[in-house]
């Protein structure tokens, strides 16, 4: 054999966030699982990020039937019906499953879990832990991920899936010195997160990079909407190296407001119902509209005020953001922020079934890089509650899959050797690669769209996938193989946004004129794989 290690097991789980810890735990119940990350087992990834809460009918008042509409509306009415009502209906239950498991989340006087409002929703649903709700649930997860016998290897990289003919059936992986790995496995799950580290400026960990995306593509497996990319309302502005850290949308759901360098409170303009609690494709463009008219502050943003609060409530109920912004110098209890959109969250991803099946039979997918659930807009709350939701299913359907004969193609893993070696003798620097990368998408496949941008953009993308990227040692073959994923995923968000030649959600295109809102429009999924691309009409593909 050309690796230097073959791992066997039933269930092989790629990436260790939310959605990845969720299925290993459930998977273990069947098999033995494997859960592989190229970061430390709950310090990577976005969850472990995320501050604003968990999505889940808690109380009377409201119900699931209100949580898919506004769901629906939110997402443009590009979400996949059927994995939106899973959503809302599984997730209680598994908030349940964190309570039970020791997660500490904000109770009320009449002990029940806090709930907190969050844009375009009817009612306060978002359950919260202060504003690191993503570490509470990652702590507790990890916390029963080790009572059970998953097997975790950490720090090692997938560069490319397995093949028995279509069907997947393990990983080829690198470890930390760079030697490849074979990992064979009955069904495997990509959890591997998002993309947005294509962006120059994101809220993403540096683990971000889309290699879900790219690995899946590159085994055959269709993804839809990938043009959805949402940028987040608020990013910080200041200073250089912080620019885009995510400023937790709690801090509108406790009562902050937006106002330009008038001092106006500009939502009035854009939302006058729902102001600063509008949905996050709609608040985002109202502010990128603000800086670009000139009504903008002096470091390229809009102001969040959160002055009017008392400290008090700052303090208990937005404890990050206010350390956050004392290490800039800036004291949000008496001075107010500086804000501006920063890339996010993809909308789109594999396309999966109910059980998190793809399209290619053995591979499953779940959390953030599956699409469906979100449509062209995702509801702040919805992504964590999605990664315990489908990271179970995920687990369930994937772990009760029988055992086969998995036979390995050594040309498959000959032809990923070539490549490794194509590194050892290249010239370019990867992180030069990556930085014109970032820059490119940035300029020309950002918040407003249009078909010159996209093109140019795209041809950019294409030149850089091209470049003979160098890894100085074998150590550096990871950062080699994460760049062309990041120049691939770049490439399918490009693609796709010219394909889908209509406003939508998060995606504007500027050179289109159109008569239908989003409820009413022809057009559903975009879709893409090795053997096309197109995009499908209600009642069909066209």
């Amino acid at each position: 054999m050309l690796a230097d290690d073959v791992v066997d097991c039933h269930v092989l789980v790629i990436g260790s966030g939310g959605a990845g810890v969720r299925a290993a735990i459930e998977a273990s119940q069947h098999g033995d699982t494997v859960l592989i990350s190229k970061t430390i087992v709950g310090k990577g990834g976005c969850t472990t990020m995320a501050e604003g809460g968990f999505n889940a009918v808690l109380r009377d008042e409201d119900s699931c039937g209100i949580h898919y509409e506004d769901t629906m509306k939110g997402g443009a009415y590009l979400n996949d019906p059927a994995l939106v009502d899973i959503l809302v209906k599984e997730a209680p239950l598994r908030m349940g499953d964190l309570v039970k498991w020791g997660a500490v989340f904000d109770f009320t006087d009449m002990d029940e879990v806090a709930q907190r409002p969050f844009g375009g929703q009817r009612f306060p649903r978002t359950c919260y832990a202060g504003d690191r709700t993503g570490h509470e649930m990652m702590t507790t997860l990890v916390e029963k991920l080790d009572g059970t016998d998953v097997a975790t290897l950490q720090e090692y990289t997938v560069i490319d899936l397995l093949k028995d003919g279509d069907r997947v059936i393990g990983a080829m992986a690198l470890d930390e010195r760079g030697d490849l790995v074979l990992l064979k496995a009955d069904s495997t799950i990509l959890a591997t997160g998002g993309g947005t580290k294509v962006y120059d400026i994101s809220t993403n960990s540096s683990s971000g990079t889309g290699d879900g995306y790219a690995i899946g593509y590159r085994a055959g497996a269709e993804l839809i909407d990938m043009e959805m990319i949402q940028f987040h309302p608020t990013g910080a502005v200041f200073p250089y190296d912080a620019r885009g850290r995510l400023v937790t949308e709690a801090v509108r759901g406790e009562g902050g407001v937006l106002k330009n360098s008038r001092g106006e409170r500009f939502m009035q303009k854009y939302d006058p119902q729902r102001m600063e609690l509008s949905t996050r494709d709609v608040v985002a463009r109202a502010i990128a509209t603000e800086i670009l008219e000139g009504r903008g502050t002096p470091n390229g943003g809009v102001y969040l005020d959160v002055t009017h609060l008392p400290r008090e409530q700052i303090e208990s109920r937005l404890p990050v953001m206010l350390e956050q912004f004392l290490k800039f110098g800036v004291d949000i209890r008496t001075t107010p922020m500086e804000v501006a959109p920063t890339a996010h969250h993809i909308m789109g991803g594999l396309r999966i079934t109910p059980e998190c099946r793809t399209t290619l039979p053995g591979l499953f997918a779940c959390g953030e890089v599956a699409g469906g659930v979100h449509g062209a807009n995702r509801l702040g709350g919805n992504a964590l509650a999605e990664t315990q939701v489908f990271g179970r299913r995920a687990g369930a359907a994937a772990g009760k899959e029988e055992k086969r004969q998995k036979r390995i193609d050594i040309e498959q893993v000959r032809r990923q050797e070539e490549r490794l070696d194509r590194f050892l003798a290249g010239t370019k620097s990867p992180s030069r690669v990556r930085m014109m990368l970032q820059q490119a998408m940035w300029e020309g496949a950002g918040i407003f769209r249009n078909a010159t941008d996209l093109k140019r953009t795209l041809a950019a993308v294409h030149v850089l996938a091209d470049k003979p990227l160098c890894a100085k040692t074998s150590r550096n073959l990871a950062e080699c193989c994460i760049v062309q994923n990041m120049c691939l995923t770049a490439s399918l968000i490009c693609r796709l946004a010219l394909v889908r030649e209509e406003s939508r959600g998060a995606h504007v295109r500027k050179d289109v004129t159109q008569s239908h809102d989003a409820e009413h429009s022809p057009f559903a999924h975009t879709f893409i794989s090795k053997k096309g691309q197109g995009i499908e009409r209600k009642g069909g593909a066209a």
